[in-house]
Formats: C-alpha cells, sequence, structure tokens
C-alpha cells in the first residue's frame, strides 16, 4: 500500500509536551465497529467500558535513559541506543554518524565512553561500552531520558521526564522509548478495573529507537521494521488463552502488547510462550490472532503505528477518527491523550 494513504495534516499546537496530571485525567475516544458512532469518553470511563471477564494485556519495560551526548576528538557525537546485544555493547543510532568510524572511541563524559565497533548496514553502530560497571549504572551517570523527536525538538527534557516517561508497571530495564497507552494508568484506576473484575497480565518488550525513525518509503512492501526482543512468560499465555475461552476479551494495551501477541499467536489462535526478537509489520490485511481490542494513544502521520490501527479498525475509519479528534482538540502522540479501539 502507499504510505501517503496514512497521511493527515496535524495542526502543532495538538502535541502535547507534558502529560495529563492527574494521569488517568486524559481524554479516550472510544471507536467501535465499523460504523457506529464514537464517544469522547475519559481514560477514568475504561471499568465501565469493559467488562467482567476482559483481561488487559500492559507491557512491564522500563525505559532507561537512553541518549548520550559525547565527542570523538572534536566532534560533536549524539548517541540513541536501540537494542542490546550482550551485557556490553548496544546497537546505536548515531547522530553526526558520518565523523564516526569503526574503531573510535567516543567519549560521553561522566568516566562513560564506548568503542564504535562496527556500522550496520542501516547507518547504526554497534557501541562497546568500557569499563567493569554495568551498562545500566554507566547510562544512570551520563545518559538522559529518550524522549521523542516531537516533544525534544520542543522544549529541552528536565528531572520531571524521568518520572513522567515511565509506566507504572516498570519492571523490565531495557526500553529507549515508553509504551505510552500505560502512561495513563493509576494505582486508583487499576484498583477501580479490579473491583469491575477486569484481569491484568503482563509481558515484556523492549522498545526500540526504531520507533521513532520515519518511513522513508513510498510504499509499504519497501519498508524494513526494526527488530525488537520480548517475553511473554507460559502462564501468561495460559490464562490469556483460558479467559478467551471463557467469553472474555483479550485488550491490548498499548501497540507493543499487541504486536507481542500477534508475534506469539499462529493460525489457531492460541496465544504461545515467546522469547525471542519480533519484526512484525502489521498493516492493513492482516488477520488478527490474538487480541480482541487496544488501548492507544494517536499516532504520527504515515507511520507504522498509524497502519497497525489502521489495519485493526480500517483505514477510512481510523482516517475518519483523527479528523474527529483534532476537531475535538484531543492531545497527540506520546503524553496525548487515549484511544480504545474495539473491532
Amino acid at each position: 500500500m502507499k504510505v501517503d494513504l496514512f497521511d493527515f495534516d496535524l495542526p502543532p499546537e495538538r502535541i502535547a509536551l507534558r502529560p495529563a496530571r492527574p494521569r488517568d485525567a486524559a481524554r479516550m475516544l472510544v471507536v467501535e465497529g465499523a460504523d457506529g458512532p464514537m464517544r469522547d469518553c475519559g481514560v477514568r470511563d475504561l471499568p465501565s467500558l469493559l467488562k467482567a471477564g476482559d483481561v488487559l494485556v500492559f507491557n512491564d519495560t522500563r525505559v532507561i535513559p537512553a541518549q548520550l551526548e559525547g565527542r570523538r576528538g572534536e566532534a560533536r557525537i549524539g548517541a540513541t541506543l536501540h537494542k542490546r546485544v550482550d551485557l556490553r555493547r548496544w546497537q546505536a543510532f548515531i547522530r553526526n554518524a558520518k565523523r564516526v568510524r569503526s574503531g573510535d572511541l567516543i567519549e560521553f563524559g561522566g568516566g562513560v565512553s564506548a568503542i564504535a565497533e562496527e556500522r550496520l548496514p542501516d547507518g547504526s553502530f554497534i557501541l562497546a561500552f568500557q569499563g567493569d560497571e554495568p551498562v545500566e549504572v554507566l547510562l544512570e551517570r551520563a545518559g538522559r531520558m529518550p524522549l521523542p523527536p516531537y516533544i525534544a525538538g520542543k522544549r529541552e527534557t528536565d528531572a520531571q521526564d524521568r518520572e513522567d516517561y515511565q509506566t507504572m508497571f516498570a519492571a523490565e530495564d531495557g526500553a529507549v522509548a515508553a509504551p505510552t497507552a500505560s502512561l495513563h494508568f493509576t494505582p486508583e484506576l487499576v484498583a477501580a478495573l479490579d473491583e469491575a473484575g477486569v484481569g491484568r497480565e503482563t509481558l515484556t518488550l523492549h522498545v526500540g529507537a526504531g520507533t521513532f525513525l520515519p518511513v522513508k518509503a513510498e510504499d509499504t512492501d519497501d519498508h524494513a521494521m526494526h527488530s525488537e526482543w520480548g517475553r511473554i512468560e507460559p502462564e501468561v499465555a495460559d490464562r490469556l488463552n483460558a479467559a478467551r475461552e471463557a467469553g472474555g476479551r483479550v485488550v491490548a494495551v498499548g501497540t507493543t502488547s499487541l504486536r507481542l501477541l500477534e508475534s506469539a499467536t499462529q493460525a489457531d489462535g492460541v496465544i504461545r510462550a515467546f522469547a525471542g526478537d519480533t519484526d512484525i509489520f502489521i498493516t492493513p490485511g492482516y488477520r488478527f490472532r490474538a487480541v480482541d481490542g487496544l488501548m492507544t494513544n494517536f499516532h504520527l502521520p504515515k507511520s507504522t503505528l498509524m497502519m497497525l490501527v489502521s489495519a485493526l479498525m480500517g483505514r477510512e475509519r481510523m482516517m475518519a477518527a483523527y479528523a474527529h479528534a483534532i476537531a475535538n482538540e484531543y492531545r497527540f502522540y506520546s503524553y496525548g491523550d487515549s484511544s480504545l479501539l474495539i473491532p
């Protein structure tokens, strides 16, 4: 499909630069079916919008301070970590990469340095961090939270982002972008969902920096997705299958949860345990196997995530939903409002 089919005009003032406070005060657009009415609700309405026996699936990845600023000699170099290779090496996207050659030492300050070991075909590098301290310790000292470019380009990252850009479910270090649909949840909202009989499960998908990269191809067939590492425990898969067999719906909280669930599910519709990389790319025409709904924020034009929600609900339906959200002044992107999509 042509990438331009997923384009739309978004007024710059609709891009949220800070989250709603409290988190669950965000608005939520409810879109059900192919042609039913859209409803303007709030995230706090979620317990009444779901039914007992439904299960929400959260991503428990934790965002690390994955953006680094440093120097190779006199050249200023920026690095955004993308994916762990092993205990001391990470794949990273490099700013000013033309000034870096394999074998160069990049100094990031605070006693943190890395060797640019190898340039990969996509232009990224393998960085080997020096010393004996765990890389996570080095990042806490020299790194900053990797806010998306559409936020970082408008204001400085600050101490508040360390809290704001982390979900209440964050437990497993490794993401360089937040699973932003989960940013809306608070202990009070979770308690209300528990009281309503809505189940809760977690999986892990370490979101990579590839989520920030634009789609440069003109046709979706020519776009290559970056892989990300994820895990679904066997007991989680068993409980999700049991919930569906009992008539409950599996609702992914965020496109990261959805992508991993679909990666772990074969044509028979059974969700299986999973541990490994996935580069699944979901576009219209895809047949969903694992999920019955999705809670997600509003995505960028011509992005892979706009293609994903269009695959779930239909392209024309999602273009109409986004037009409604813009006209009704919803807040967009990572710190913005939410939507609940039920096919």
